[in-house]
């Protein structure tokens, strides 16, 4: 095993040799960390602004959720981390502000953006599980890819395993210093751990990618926003088991996301019953109007016979010729 390898998938054949987790600006360290999180934020807002446009909602609404939400989602996931790690934290409190190593808990940003989202709806004056469909497609989408930020960290890992994606991680490259849970096996300076990390981000698109194709087919205001609590509970009651970072209950073993993701299932499944209960039997509303397709070559036709009508009209004031071109413009726009 070659001393400069950080992480290798040895099932696989990937090697990433002095795999850097920060880069340097003008003297100042920037953790990758931060910058994934960054882009997996950006293409949430660009995913959440489309979706408002294409339902017919004022897309500024969502711009207002997107910066306060992703503010206040990075300080809801520190402090979430920051309270089930205290004994640390406590005894360092120098530490508790910086985040360029890692440390946000997903469930304390998912949190503290539903808060966001709440109040926002309340001064927008929109039904908060509507404002909840539109942004929950944002935030899963930043949950994929910020998840990659663990990946420059070595950290979210699970326990010893052969698998086929089995991940082989130098604990001391020179870059990054891993601590080694108990239970896992160190060899040669080396750990081969489950990367639950790339299970969680794999499943999280499964569950975007049903949330996009089965949208269209939501009942009620609330039914998207549902449909991730439970896929997304799903998820993590899955790969919490296999963690070794988990935050566990105070005084317990009990993983307190495990314990939060069971309570999200069935939150879940008691919206979607009782939402589709209330709407039997009554015509379900047009969430995503259809936008009529314009045909091109007609719409140019229709648009040089009105050029031409106002060309040959002597008096450029004609109501009937003015009229017709104003309505062919309209028509193009």
């Amino acid at each position: 095993m070659l001393l400069d390898v950080s992480i290798e998938f040895p099932n696989i054949g990937l090697v990433f040799k002095d795999l850097p987790n920060s880069f340097t600006i003008f003297g100042y360290r920037i953790a990758f960390y931060g910058v994934i999180i960054m882009i997996g934020a950006i293409l949430g807002m660009l995913i959440a602004f489309h979706e408002a446009k294409i339902t017919g909602q004022n897309v500024e609404h969502y711009v207002d959720l997107a910066i306060y939400g992703l503010v206040f989602s990075i300080i809801g996931a520190r402090i979430y981390y920051v309270i089930f790690e205290w004994d640390y934290y406590g005894a360092h409190p120098s530490e508790i502000i910086n985040i360029r190593n890692g440390g946000l808990a997903i469930y304390g940003g998912v949190l503290a953006a539903l808060a966001v989202c709440f109040v926002l709806s309340k001064i927008h004056k929109i039904p908060f599980l509507k404002m909840a469909d539109t942004g929950i497609l944002g935030l899963i989408t930043g949950q994929i890819v910020g998840r990659w930020g663990n990946f420059f960290n070595r950290e979210a890992f699970g326990g010893d395993t052969d698998s086929f994606f089995a991940m082989r991680i130098n604990v001391d490259d020179g870059i990054v210093k891993v601590n080694v849970p108990a239970g896992v096996t160190l060899t040669d300076g080396f750990i081969q751990v489950q990367p639950t990390f790339l299970y969680e981000s794999f499943l999280n698109l499964v569950v975007l990618t049903l949330m996009l194709i089965f949208r269209k087919k939501k009942k009620f205001h609330g039914e998207v926003f549902a449909w991730y609590l439970g896929g997304y509970g799903i998820v993590r009651m899955i790969i919490e088991p296999m963690r070794t970072d988990q935050l566990l209950i105070p005084g317990t073993s009990i993983p307190v996301s495990f314990v939060l993701s069971a309570i999200l299932v069935v939150v879940a499944v008691c919206i979607v019953v009782v939402g589709r209960v209330k709407c039997s039997g009554k015509e379900t509303p047009v969430f995503y109007p259809e936008i009529p397709k314009v045909n091109k070559k007609e719409m140019k036709e229709r648009e040089a016979a009105a050029l031409d009508a106002l060309k040959k009209t002597e008096n450029s004031s004609s109501n009937e010729a003015n009229t017709y071109y104003e309505k062919m413009m309209k028509e193009k726009e």
